[in-house]
């Protein structure tokens, strides 16, 4: 089925950062992966991810943390077209600036997957509206964003509600001390690969910026 969700969408070769990290993810390790922005982290977790959470089970079994809105709901909307084929799957974004009583309802109905922005999914877990005690797999995407936009003490918090029996996929483009710590910290004996040139963006991505006076 994820399978056929692939071929849907046109998609027919691996990029460099999937080939290196499904094979490892699927042998069910700890995963630190190093590569820039744009070259298909999202299926290096995603899809093998898919493969181990069980939808015919009633509960929560994956969190995926992300730094932005933006990118909370890019991750939903790809692991939904990943498991279109997939019965009964419930992928759940939750993310701030928008109605946090709406989010809690829709949580309540069954989410197996959730992504959510580290502010939003502290609050939720401070109002007892989620539950992450025994969910299987945790997925840190864009960890040294995370980081550079202060959610260090969001993370921490989050973290230290799972299980310690887990999985843990850190997604960065660069590993600064900060991200070895959460490493160090929250995940055991972890494989690290790095794919790509540091600091070198992915050649299908057009670059722009505006210069704007301050107001």
């Amino acid at each position: 089925n994820i399978l056929k969700a692939i071929q849907d969408a046109g998609y027919t070769e691996p990029t460099p950062i999937q080939s290196a990290a499904i094979p490892l993810v699927l042998q069910e390790h700890d995963v630190i992966g190093i590569a820039q922005t744009g070259t298909g982290k999202t299926a290096a977790f995603g899809l093998p991810l898919l493969e181990l959470v069980d939808s015919t089970m009633f509960q929560t079994q994956a969190l995926v943390l992300a730094p932005t809105r933006e990118l909370c709901l890019q991750i939903s909307k790809e692991l939904m077209q990943f498991g279109s084929h997939l019965k009964n799957l419930k992928i759940q974004a939750v993310y701030g600036g928008t109605d946090i009583v709406r989010q809690m309802r829709e949580i309540k109905r069954g989410a197996h997957i959730i992504v959510a922005t580290p502010g939003r999914l502290r609050d939720l877990i401070r109002r007892k509206a989620v539950d992450i005690s025994e969910i299987g797999y945790v997925i840190l995407d864009e960890a040294d964003e995370m980081l550079n936009m202060g959610f260090k003490e969001e993370i921490d918090d989050i973290l230290k509600n799972t299980p310690e029996e887990k999985l843990t996929w850190l997604f960065s483009a660069t590993m600064p001390e900060e991200v070895r710590r959460i490493a160090k910290t929250y995940m055991s004996e972890p494989l690290e690969l790095s794919v790509g040139e540091r600091n070198i963006g992915n050649e299908d991505i057009e670059h722009k910026y505006v210069v704007v006076r301050s107001s």
